[in-house]
């Protein structure tokens, strides 16, 4: 970051906010947005390669996912779309989808009758097992020791960090974030 002040500033620790962003960080902020999308890309296609290995070509990744963000719970719909931040008419194809091919079941609340409420069949929750298995044996090859768990654990910070920034840009827009 930048270590020049603004005249008249007191002394600041080293931690605190910068006055300008360098070309170097820049260079990297804008790779790690690629590298994010990127890499969202390539864990579907795992997902993906997970599916077909299993014999599973009736559902793609995404409603694969969704599997996953459903699990035990009995989410609405709108809740599942929060959660996952899917978009409403590609949350409603791929619902649409796992209900066909009875991954899930789609009902009404009890308590509100105009909400729907998704929970997982015998075969999604068989699904929901084998993907969980899945994720474990990709975990199992990123952390092998304690310095690649505490890597795991300072990037799953930073891209938390990066979502709430995000998120607080697109609530917030043209408020400042000061």
């Amino acid at each position: 970051m930048s270590t020049q002040r603004r005249a008249g500033a007191e002394s600041r620790p080293a931690e605190s906010k910068p006055d300008a962003v360098d070309a170097a960080e820049l260079a990297e902020y804008h790779g790690l947005a690629r590298l994010i999308e990127r890499m969202h890309r390539r864990f579907l296609d795992v997902v993906r390669a997970g599916l077909l290995r299993q014999g599973i070509d009736d559902i793609g990744p995404v409603q694969a996912l969704m599997i996953m963000l459903i699990g035990d719970d009995e989410p609405s719909v709108r809740d599942l779309m929060e959660r996952g931040y899917y978009l409403g008419s590609n949350a409603s194809y791929s619902l649409k989808i796992l209900v066909e091919a009875g991954y899930i079941d789609r009902g009404a609340s009890q308590r509100d009758r105009r909400t729907a409420r998704l929970r997982l069949t015998d075969k999604g929750r068989t699904l929901r097992d084998e993907l969980f298995k899945l994720e474990q044996l990709q975990a199992t090859a990123l952390v092998r020791n304690e310095g690649e768990a505490a890597d795991l654990k300072a990037a799953y910070r930073t891209l938390r960090r990066l979502d709430r920034i995000w998120g607080d840009m697109v609530r917030y827009a043209g408020q400042g974030l000061d």
